[in-house]
């Protein structure tokens, strides 16, 4: 077995990375996949999350999960994609070493973009960073508002930045919905504590579309 390697990517902090890492990767289990999550951010807010949820499910999380940093990260991510169908990765937000060996890791890289202008200014570098490591990016609009007009020109934004194949954007959007961080603090997601939810919909539209790209 050789896994599909899934590096979550943004350099700006508070883009929703984790919480996205995290819905993914239990949509995922949830489709009978074998998936192992890998925390390289300093913050660890993956693992926080991992430890509520194995408390939460007397532990049985459903997935592999490891907390690893500098020189081992590419060894261990090879190691569980050897033994896993999928390995979703949760980067640091900065352009530190982890960052480009997850990168460099990736079958594809998945990078949340806020309607924001700061999120959108903040992604070149990522976009940058994936080119450097001949890695394809999948931009995924992320915690998108109702329709108004700064956002939709925002989106337009967000359009002029695909080239592909080396960029693309996911069809499927995330919306700015209170149940994504909700369903998280009891350690679970949407998928499975709002299962009849737009937000479980949207999560899981958007973790086929990953997988039909990769």
């Amino acid at each position: 077995m050789t896994g599909k390697v899934f590096t979550v990517a943004q350099q700006k902090g508070g883009a929703g990375k984790t919480t996205l890492a995290a819905h993914l990767a239990i949509a995922w289990a949830q489709l009978g996949y074998k998936v192992a999550t890998v925390d390289i951010d300093p913050q660890g807010s993956l693992t926080r999350w991992h430890s509520v949820r194995s408390e939460a499910t007397g532990g049985q999380p459903g997935f592999t999960h490891v907390q690893i940093t500098g020189w081992r990260t590419q060894a261990e991510v090879e190691k569980l994609a050897r033994a896993h169908h999928i390995v979703v990765i949760d980067s640091p937000p900065h352009a530190q070493t982890e960052a480009r060996i997850a990168v460099r890791a990736a079958t594809l890289v998945v990078a949340p973009v806020q309607p924001s202008p700061m999120d959108l200014w903040a992604v070149h570098p990522t976009i940058d960073l994936a080119a450097q490591e001949k890695r394809r990016l999948l931009l995924v609009l992320n915690r998108v508002p109702p329709r108004a007009r700064i956002a939709d020109e925002l989106v337009g934004k967000v359009h002029e930045l695909v080239a592909p194949p080396a960029v693309e954007l996911a069809t499927a959007q995330v919306g700015n919905r209170t149940a994504y961080a909700g369903t998280l603090m009891t350690g679970f997601s949407v998928t499975e504590a709002a299962r009849k939810t737009q937000a479980a919909a949207e999560m899981q539209a958007l973790a086929e579309e990953i997988l039909q790209r990769a």
